[in-house]
Protein backbone atom coordinates (compact mmCIF):
# COMPACT_ATOMS: atom_id res chain seq x y z
CA UNK A 1 0.00 0.00 0.00
CA UNK A 2 2.61 2.11 0.81
CA UNK A 3 5.06 2.27 -1.84
CA UNK A 4 1.86 2.40 -4.22
CA UNK A 5 0.92 5.38 -2.97
CA UNK A 6 4.92 6.41 -2.83
CA UNK A 7 4.99 5.77 -6.90
CA UNK A 8 1.36 7.84 -7.21
CA UNK A 9 2.87 11.03 -5.66
CA UNK A 10 5.43 10.87 -7.54
CA UNK A 11 3.44 10.68 -10.70
CA UNK A 12 1.69 13.83 -9.10
CA UNK A 13 4.87 15.60 -8.56
CA UNK A 14 6.28 14.73 -12.32
CA UNK A 15 2.68 16.12 -13.52
CA UNK A 16 2.99 19.44 -12.18
CA UNK A 17 1.23 21.57 -9.69
CA UNK A 18 -2.21 21.33 -12.23
CA UNK A 19 -2.87 17.89 -11.51
CA UNK A 20 -2.99 18.38 -7.57
CA UNK A 21 -5.43 21.35 -7.91
CA UNK A 22 -7.56 20.07 -10.27
CA UNK A 23 -8.03 16.87 -7.64
CA UNK A 24 -8.54 19.71 -5.63
CA UNK A 25 -11.47 21.62 -7.41
CA UNK A 26 -15.08 21.36 -6.10
CA UNK A 27 -13.63 19.85 -2.68
CA UNK A 28 -15.39 19.44 -0.73
CA UNK A 29 -18.98 18.44 -2.12
CA UNK A 30 -19.56 15.85 0.83
CA UNK A 31 -19.19 15.05 4.12
CA UNK A 32 -15.61 14.54 5.68
CA UNK A 33 -15.00 11.61 8.22
CA UNK A 34 -12.78 12.41 11.36
CA UNK A 35 -11.86 8.87 12.74
CA UNK A 36 -11.55 9.33 16.20
CA UNK A 37 -8.90 6.36 17.69
CA UNK A 38 -11.01 6.03 20.88
CA UNK A 39 -14.46 5.88 22.30
CA UNK A 40 -16.41 8.96 23.28
CA UNK A 41 -15.76 10.82 26.29
CA UNK A 42 -11.82 10.97 25.87
CA UNK A 43 -9.86 13.71 25.51
CA UNK A 44 -8.90 12.79 21.87
CA UNK A 45 -12.56 12.50 21.30
CA UNK A 46 -13.45 15.94 23.39
CA UNK A 47 -11.04 18.00 21.41
CA UNK A 48 -12.10 16.29 18.24
CA UNK A 49 -15.97 17.32 18.74
CA UNK A 50 -14.88 20.77 19.89
CA UNK A 51 -13.35 21.47 16.42
CA UNK A 52 -15.26 19.87 14.09
CA UNK A 53 -18.92 21.26 14.01
CA UNK A 54 -16.85 25.00 13.59
CA UNK A 55 -14.71 23.38 10.97
CA UNK A 56 -17.17 21.85 9.18
CA UNK A 57 -19.29 24.78 9.20
CA UNK A 58 -15.95 27.02 7.73
CA UNK A 59 -15.95 24.02 4.91
CA UNK A 60 -19.50 24.10 4.07
CA UNK A 61 -19.92 20.36 4.74
CA UNK A 62 -20.26 18.41 7.58
CA UNK A 63 -17.51 16.74 9.52
CA UNK A 64 -18.50 13.98 11.09
CA UNK A 65 -17.00 12.53 14.24
CA UNK A 66 -15.99 8.54 13.55
CA UNK A 67 -14.80 7.22 17.13
CA UNK A 68 -13.12 3.83 16.05
CA UNK A 69 -11.50 2.21 19.23
CA UNK A 70 -9.05 -0.86 19.36
CA UNK A 71 -5.98 -1.84 18.68
CA UNK A 72 -4.19 0.91 20.69
CA UNK A 73 -4.96 3.14 18.09
CA UNK A 74 -3.55 1.30 15.49
CA UNK A 75 -6.94 0.11 14.03
CA UNK A 76 -8.39 4.17 13.84
CA UNK A 77 -4.58 5.01 11.91
CA UNK A 78 -4.88 1.75 9.56
CA UNK A 79 -8.36 2.64 8.44
CA UNK A 80 -7.35 6.32 8.01
CA UNK A 81 -3.94 4.76 6.16
CA UNK A 82 -5.98 3.05 3.40
CA UNK A 83 -8.58 5.69 2.64
CA UNK A 84 -8.53 7.33 -0.87
CA UNK A 85 -6.43 10.09 -0.24
CA UNK A 86 -8.79 12.28 -1.70
CA UNK A 87 -9.57 15.20 1.47
CA UNK A 88 -12.95 13.01 2.94
CA UNK A 89 -11.56 10.91 5.67
CA UNK A 90 -9.26 12.69 8.31
CA UNK A 91 -7.75 11.04 10.91
CA UNK A 92 -7.17 12.97 14.73
CA UNK A 93 -3.61 11.71 15.38
CA UNK A 94 -2.27 11.62 18.97
CA UNK A 95 0.47 10.76 20.88
CA UNK A 96 0.13 7.08 20.86
CA UNK A 97 -0.40 6.14 17.94
CA UNK A 98 1.82 8.31 15.91
CA UNK A 99 4.69 8.80 18.50
CA UNK A 100 4.72 6.06 20.98
CA UNK A 101 3.65 2.61 18.84
CA UNK A 102 6.33 2.42 16.34
CA UNK A 103 8.70 2.34 19.37
CA UNK A 104 5.78 -0.16 21.26
CA UNK A 105 4.96 -2.36 18.28
CA UNK A 106 7.28 -4.36 16.44
CA UNK A 107 6.93 -4.38 12.65
CA UNK A 108 4.13 -1.93 12.88
CA UNK A 109 2.40 -1.50 9.45
CA UNK A 110 1.64 0.89 8.29
CA UNK A 111 3.92 3.18 9.47
CA UNK A 112 1.62 6.07 10.54
CA UNK A 113 5.31 8.15 9.34
CA UNK A 114 4.78 6.71 6.06
CA UNK A 115 1.13 6.68 5.53
CA UNK A 116 0.46 9.66 6.86
CA UNK A 117 0.64 13.25 6.29
CA UNK A 118 0.62 16.03 8.40
CA UNK A 119 -2.07 18.88 8.41
CA UNK A 120 -2.39 21.06 11.75
CA UNK A 121 -1.78 20.41 15.27
CA UNK A 122 -5.12 21.05 17.32
CA UNK A 123 -4.09 21.33 20.77
CA UNK A 124 -1.92 20.22 23.20
CA UNK A 125 -2.82 19.24 26.85
CA UNK A 126 -1.23 17.94 30.15
CA UNK A 127 -2.61 15.46 32.01
CA UNK A 128 -3.76 15.04 35.71
CA UNK A 129 -2.87 12.56 37.60
CA UNK A 130 -6.08 11.15 39.31
CA UNK A 131 -7.63 8.46 42.09
CA UNK A 132 -10.67 7.52 43.38
CA UNK A 133 -11.44 9.27 46.33
CA UNK A 134 -11.76 6.45 48.71
CA UNK A 135 -7.93 6.00 47.93
CA UNK A 136 -6.88 7.16 51.20
CA UNK A 137 -3.59 9.36 49.51
CA UNK A 138 -4.54 12.88 49.38
CA UNK A 139 -1.11 13.97 47.71
CA UNK A 140 1.53 12.54 45.49
CA UNK A 141 3.68 11.71 48.40
CA UNK A 142 1.22 9.53 49.82
CA UNK A 143 0.17 7.66 46.79
CA UNK A 144 3.99 6.78 46.03
CA UNK A 145 4.24 5.64 49.62
CA UNK A 146 1.26 3.43 49.20
CA UNK A 147 3.00 1.90 45.60
CA UNK A 148 6.03 1.41 47.36
CA UNK A 149 4.07 -0.36 50.63
CA UNK A 150 2.75 -2.80 48.00
CA UNK A 151 4.35 -3.21 44.90
CA UNK A 152 2.21 -3.91 41.89
CA UNK A 153 -0.97 -3.76 43.77
CA UNK A 154 -1.62 -0.37 42.79
CA UNK A 155 -3.70 -0.29 39.38
CA UNK A 156 -4.49 2.59 36.88
CA UNK A 157 -6.41 2.36 33.77
CA UNK A 158 -6.07 4.08 30.37
CA UNK A 159 -7.54 4.56 26.90
CA UNK A 160 -5.12 0.88 25.54
CA UNK A 161 -1.88 -0.13 25.44
CA UNK A 162 0.47 2.87 23.92
CA UNK A 163 -2.20 5.36 24.70
CA UNK A 164 -0.90 9.08 26.52
CA UNK A 165 -2.76 7.38 29.43
CA UNK A 166 -0.38 4.71 29.42
CA UNK A 167 3.02 6.19 28.75
CA UNK A 168 1.97 8.80 31.64
CA UNK A 169 1.34 5.74 33.92
CA UNK A 170 4.73 4.09 33.31
CA UNK A 171 6.71 7.26 32.84
CA UNK A 172 5.26 8.20 36.29
CA UNK A 173 6.45 4.51 37.65
CA UNK A 174 10.14 4.76 36.36
CA UNK A 175 10.45 8.41 37.65
CA UNK A 176 9.06 7.75 41.01
CA UNK A 177 10.48 4.39 41.37
CA UNK A 178 7.46 2.45 42.08
CA UNK A 179 5.72 -0.55 40.69
CA UNK A 180 1.98 -0.54 39.80
CA UNK A 181 -0.43 -2.14 36.85
CA UNK A 182 -1.71 -1.03 34.06
CA UNK A 183 -5.03 -1.84 32.95
CA UNK A 184 -6.09 -1.24 29.38
CA UNK A 185 -9.32 0.07 28.09
CA UNK A 186 -10.87 0.82 25.10
CA UNK A 187 -10.82 4.33 25.33
CA UNK A 188 -10.27 6.61 28.38
CA UNK A 189 -13.99 7.46 28.84
CA UNK A 190 -14.78 3.32 30.34
CA UNK A 191 -11.32 4.00 31.65
CA UNK A 192 -12.94 6.98 33.33
CA UNK A 193 -15.91 5.61 34.51
CA UNK A 194 -14.01 2.48 35.89
CA UNK A 195 -12.09 5.01 38.38
CA UNK A 196 -14.89 6.73 39.45
CA UNK A 197 -17.10 3.52 40.45
CA UNK A 198 -13.79 2.47 42.36
CA UNK A 199 -12.97 -0.39 40.06
CA UNK A 200 -9.78 1.35 39.32
CA UNK A 201 -7.17 2.99 41.78
CA UNK A 202 -6.18 6.03 40.01
CA UNK A 203 -5.57 6.91 36.19
CA UNK A 204 -3.26 9.94 34.08
CA UNK A 205 -5.98 11.70 32.01
CA UNK A 206 -6.20 14.48 30.03
CA UNK A 207 -7.24 17.51 31.37
CA UNK A 208 -10.18 17.63 28.89
CA UNK A 209 -11.72 14.49 29.34
CA UNK A 210 -11.09 14.78 33.77
CA UNK A 211 -11.83 18.30 34.66
CA UNK A 212 -15.42 18.21 34.95
CA UNK A 213 -15.22 14.72 37.35
CA UNK A 214 -12.36 16.86 39.47
CA UNK A 215 -14.70 19.83 39.70
CA UNK A 216 -17.73 17.42 41.13
CA UNK A 217 -15.35 15.21 43.26
CA UNK A 218 -16.06 12.44 41.52
CA UNK A 219 -12.10 11.65 41.27
CA UNK A 220 -9.44 13.56 43.20
CA UNK A 221 -6.37 15.42 41.51
CA UNK A 222 -2.94 14.95 43.21
CA UNK A 223 -0.85 16.47 40.25
CA UNK A 224 -0.03 17.56 36.52
CA UNK A 225 2.35 16.56 34.50
CA UNK A 226 3.01 20.04 33.05
CA UNK A 227 6.24 22.11 33.80
CA UNK A 228 4.14 24.43 35.17
CA UNK A 229 0.81 24.60 37.06
CA UNK A 230 -2.52 25.19 34.83
CA UNK A 231 -4.84 28.31 35.16
CA UNK A 232 -7.55 26.16 35.05
CA UNK A 233 -6.45 23.75 38.13
CA UNK A 234 -3.91 27.01 39.83
CA UNK A 235 -3.98 25.34 42.98
CA UNK A 236 -3.25 21.91 41.85
CA UNK A 237 0.96 21.14 42.31
CA UNK A 238 3.54 20.26 39.10
CA UNK A 239 4.58 16.57 39.58
CA UNK A 240 7.98 17.78 40.04
CA UNK A 241 6.69 20.17 42.66
CA UNK A 242 5.31 17.15 43.89
CA UNK A 243 8.52 15.35 44.61
CA UNK A 244 8.79 13.80 41.09
CA UNK A 245 11.51 16.32 39.41
CA UNK A 246 11.76 15.92 36.20
CA UNK A 247 8.71 14.50 34.81
CA UNK A 248 7.03 16.31 32.16
CA UNK A 249 4.35 15.94 29.63
CA UNK A 250 1.73 16.65 27.77
CA UNK A 251 -1.04 14.76 25.63
CA UNK A 252 -1.30 16.20 22.09
CA UNK A 253 -4.11 16.19 18.96
CA UNK A 254 -3.30 16.84 15.15
CA UNK A 255 -5.38 16.31 12.14
CA UNK A 256 -3.64 14.08 9.79
CA UNK A 257 -4.88 12.56 6.23
CA UNK A 258 -3.60 9.84 3.81
CA UNK A 259 -0.36 9.93 2.64
CA UNK A 260 -1.38 11.35 -1.42
CA UNK A 261 -3.78 14.04 -0.14
CA UNK A 262 -3.33 17.03 -2.54
CA UNK A 263 -1.53 20.08 -1.16
CA UNK A 264 -3.99 22.61 -2.39
CA UNK A 265 -6.83 20.01 0.22
CA UNK A 266 -3.92 20.39 2.94
CA UNK A 267 -3.25 23.84 2.82
CA UNK A 268 -7.38 24.23 3.34
CA UNK A 269 -8.02 22.30 5.68
CA UNK A 270 -5.32 23.27 7.41
CA UNK A 271 -6.43 27.31 6.88
CA UNK A 272 -10.58 26.76 7.54
CA UNK A 273 -9.05 24.30 11.20
CA UNK A 274 -7.01 27.08 12.07
CA UNK A 275 -9.47 30.03 11.84
CA UNK A 276 -12.00 27.14 13.62
CA UNK A 277 -9.52 26.96 16.38
CA UNK A 278 -8.98 30.89 16.60
CA UNK A 279 -12.75 31.00 16.78
CA UNK A 280 -13.65 33.24 20.48
CA UNK A 281 -15.68 30.06 22.11
CA UNK A 282 -13.92 27.24 20.31
CA UNK A 283 -10.68 28.92 21.88
CA UNK A 284 -12.52 29.43 25.15
CA UNK A 285 -13.99 25.90 25.24
CA UNK A 286 -10.38 24.37 24.74
CA UNK A 287 -8.56 26.60 27.05
CA UNK A 288 -11.31 25.81 29.76
CA UNK A 289 -10.67 22.30 29.39
CA UNK A 290 -6.69 23.11 30.02
CA UNK A 291 -5.69 22.53 26.32
CA UNK A 292 -3.64 24.72 24.57
CA UNK A 293 -4.66 25.36 21.07
CA UNK A 294 -2.41 25.60 17.90
CA UNK A 295 -3.26 25.43 13.92
CA UNK A 296 0.38 25.57 13.11
CA UNK A 297 1.51 24.67 9.30
CA UNK A 298 0.98 20.99 8.21
CA UNK A 299 5.61 21.34 8.28
CA UNK A 300 5.58 22.81 11.77
CA UNK A 301 3.35 20.02 12.82
CA UNK A 302 5.08 17.36 11.28
CA UNK A 303 8.35 18.36 12.55
CA UNK A 304 7.20 18.42 16.18
CA UNK A 305 5.72 14.80 15.48
CA UNK A 306 9.21 13.20 14.30
CA UNK A 307 10.40 15.35 17.55
CA UNK A 308 7.99 13.63 20.05
CA UNK A 309 8.35 10.36 18.08
CA UNK A 310 12.12 10.58 18.97
CA UNK A 311 11.90 11.65 22.28
CA UNK A 312 9.32 8.77 23.64
CA UNK A 313 11.21 5.94 22.08
CA UNK A 314 13.81 6.83 24.32
CA UNK A 315 11.03 6.10 27.03
CA UNK A 316 9.55 3.31 25.62
CA UNK A 317 13.46 1.57 25.88
CA UNK A 318 14.48 3.02 29.07
CA UNK A 319 10.97 2.44 30.67
CA UNK A 320 10.77 -1.21 29.50
CA UNK A 321 7.31 -0.18 28.29
CA UNK A 322 5.98 -3.17 26.73
CA UNK A 323 1.72 -3.95 25.26
CA UNK A 324 0.14 -5.54 28.25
Amino acid sequence: MIRRRSLGAGLALLAGPAVAQGAAEGWPSRPIRLIVPYSAGGGTDVIARAVAERAGQRLGVPVVVDNRPGGAGNLATGIAAEAAPDGYTLLVGNIGPIAVNPSLFRNLRPDPAEALTTVTLLAAAPMLILVNPKVPATDLAGLIAMAKARPGALNYGSAGNGSANHLAGAYFALRAGIEIQHVPYRGAGPALNDLVAGTLEMMPATIPSSIGLVRDRLVRALAVTSATRVPALPDLPTLAEAGVPGYEMAAWYGIMAPAGTPRPIVDRLQREIAAALSAPDVRARIADDGAEPSGNSPEAFAAFAAAERRKWAEVVRDARITVD
